[in-house]
């Protein structure tokens, strides 16, 4: 499947983002693929993949590129053995690091903006796009991307998905679910059992609060871990969950995009 990269332009510099297609000229829908807390790998192309064989072109922008990799904030005798995102999460000093540096600045508000805008621009000028608005879709942080970019761009995104998303209920006030009135796209959120950072309260939150700002949504806990959805999340990968979650994103991207 053809795999290719384009240069986007913000006012915070130029970023790469991963274009994945079906095969053919289309044009076809567009849906942007956030990526997880370990950034851009095979395993988020292996997704993007499966996404575009139903008929979607697929961008994963890199919204780490102020930072750089994500392996930096690592000491040199880290064991990777189970995966980045797990070795960083094990180190006290590493995980303050990535927060500050990564996690936080990724899902700011303003540099999501700057980030998904010109990204948006860029795939309305593609003659393997079709034009008109967009899905969007990611794992874990990605997943909080993901709800947040539908409370900035409006009536540009169509459908919102967000798979085992970390922090979509929270106090403090850049909480994405205090923004669901500005959501103008059809909303679908799975989480994981056993999920510190979607609990089952979070979950009643963000349902009563979507279903009070009155957007079409559905969320619900896969009987899954945290990571069910991402082939390289080594402890907590299910197969079967994520041919579910798979099915759910042809479901809404069909209801919505085509």
């Amino acid at each position: 499947m053809p795999v290719t990269q384009v240069q986007i332009e913000t006012t915070d510099g130029n970023y790469t983002a991963d274009i994945v297609t079906p095969e053919g000229a289309g044009p076809w829908p567009a849906v942007i693929l956030f990526f997880d807390a370990s950034g851009r790998r095979p395993a988020m192309t292996e997704n993007a993949e499966r996404i575009a064989k139903s008929g979607y072109l697929v961008a994963i922008p890199d919204i780490f590129h102020r930072a750089g990799n994500v392996e930096k904030v690592l000491p040199p005798d880290a064991d990777l053995s189970n995966g980045v995102t797990r070795a960083i999460f094990s180190n006290d000093s590493a995980k303050k690091r990535f927060f500050a540096e990564f996690y936080g600045p990724a899902l700011d508000y303003k540099n999501l903006e700057t980030d998904v805008g010109p990204l948006l621009d860029h795939l309305q000028t593609r003659a393997d796009v079709k034009k008109g608005p967009v899905g969007t879709t990611g794992y874990c942080m990605g997943g909080n991307a993901s709800v947040r970019v539908a409370t900035i761009f409006g009536d540009r995104i169509a459908a919102t998905a967000s798979f085992h998303g970390g922090g979509l209920v929270s106090d403090q006030p850049d909480s994405p679910h205090k923004r669901a009135a500005q959501i103008k796209s059809k909303v679908y959120v799975a989480g994981a059992i056993e999920d510190g950072s979607f609990t089952d309260e979070a979950k009643a939150t963000l349902t009563k609060t979507l279903a009070e700002a009155k957007v079409p949504a559905t969320v619900e806990t896969y009987q899954a871990h945290h990571g069910f959805a991402v082939p390289d999340h080594k402890g907590a990968f299910d197969p079967a969950a994520q041919q579910r979650h798979f099915e759910a994103m042809d479901r809404l991207f069909g209801e919505t995009l085509k």
